[in-house]
């Protein structure tokens, strides 16, 4: 089935979660309560907060296909050999969730380029062009989510090989991979605190290593983001303590990290979330089986993608919504685009900690 058109230096504050750990999608052993089939998955690997400490090793951080250095053994020259002091770093991120968090980091010193912004399609399906080739090219820092989400900037960047390049995979250096199933091989890494937090220190760690000039610049910056990021995250702790154990749904495998973190017991087919996330079309039981869950007025909200809308999708919205199952609409690129990540990911948080409120008090 097509989808259709989708960081002196001590921190001040605190947002990292100890500990990435492996998520695991686990099945109940016994049916759940509602009735339907055993296919509900648990909120698992509780996730504790801790301190940010120091960025990551610095060889966290991959070096761009080819012979060229990777940031550990960068030499100071060899790349403002490519760019002045004075002028500043080019930045290319493949998707503007992402580009978001490294413009915050870079500030002045970097000029950052998301490709992937429209909410209008599904980033999944996007399909890169001349322009986005050449500005990857030319990027001296380029950040991608990997996992299969954006195969196209890999292939862009093994086909440049510029030897100047750092290149930052997130799935690589958080450790999700694409054979992993619906956690372990989930794509939608920015929505996992923990993740972002890694990603966030190896962004700052990446930028020191291309202009160790701007170090106290780019610490001051990692600051700041902290403390919006510690502010964005106390909402999804907030959240944890007031719902842990509240049956959730979902329309695909977006949620399953939040869902985690938070404890909501997400209990949508895992077969159902994982083919809508490929864009394939789920097999007719795991239908069946989130129609019964959506029917069973155990489900307090539906989490719905907004940009990976398909038929059976919408028929589920339907369903949940003539059941009065709350809807939270969400995205899986920064809506509006010109927010930042903080601002775009609180708003999705506030509207599910309200439809969670709301079920709480019957309304």
């Amino acid at each position: 089935m097509q989808r259709t058109t989708k960081i002196l230096v001590a921190i001040v504050a605190v947002i990292a979660v100890a500990g990435v750990g492996t998520f695991a999608v686990l099945i109940s052993s016994t049916p759940p309560g509602n009735g339907c089939p055993s296919t509900k998955t648990a909120a698992a690997n509780v996730l504790a907060q801790a301190p940010v400490s120091a960025p990551p090793p610095a060889s966290r951080v991959n070096k761009a296909p080819g012979s060229g250095p990777d940031v550990a053994s960068l030499s100071s020259g060899s790349v403002r050999t490519t760019i002045s002091a004075a002028s500043v770093i080019p930045v290319v991120a493949a998707e503007n969730f992402w580009g978001s968090l490294v413009s915050q980091l870079g500030g002045n010193q970097t000029s950052v380029l998301s490709i992937v912004t429209d909410p209008n399609a599904d980033p999944h399906e996007y399909e890169a062009n001349a322009s986005d080739a050449t500005a990857v090219a030319n990027a001296q820092f380029v950040v991608v989510n990997g996992v299969g989400y954006d195969d196209w900037a890999l292939q862009l960047i093994a086909a440049s090989n510029n030897p100047h390049q750092l290149v930052l995979n997130v799935g690589n250096l958080v450790g999700v991979s694409v054979t992993g199933g619906i956690v372990t091989g989930n794509p939608h890494m920015w929505y996992n605190p923990a993740y972002v937090n890694e990603t966030v220190a190896a962004m700052y760690s990446a930028l020191v290593s291309i202009r160790p000039s701007s170090a106290g610049y780019f610490q001051e910056n990692y600051a700041t983001l902290n403390v919006s990021l510690g502010e964005l995250y106390g909402r999804a702790n907030q959240i944890r303590a007031q719902f842990a154990g509240t049956e959730v749904a979902s329309t695909e495998s977006i949620f399953v990290y939040l869902a985690n973190y938070t404890h909501l017991d997400l209990v949508s087919p895992p077969e159902f979330m994982q083919a809508i996330a490929e864009g394939n079309d789920p097999s007719a039981q795991s239908v069946v089986d989130f129609q019964c869950q959506l029917e069973s007025g155990k489900v307090s909200v539906l989490v719905y993608n907004e940009q990976t809308v398909t038929p059976i999708t919408s028929q589920m919205k339907l369903i949940a919504v003539e059941h009065n199952v709350s809807i939270v609409g969400v995205t899986e690129t920064i809506q509006p685009s010109d927010v930042s990540f903080e601002v775009w990911m609180n708003s999705e948080y506030l509207q599910l900690q309200n439809a969670l409120n709301a079920k709480a008090l019957g309304q």
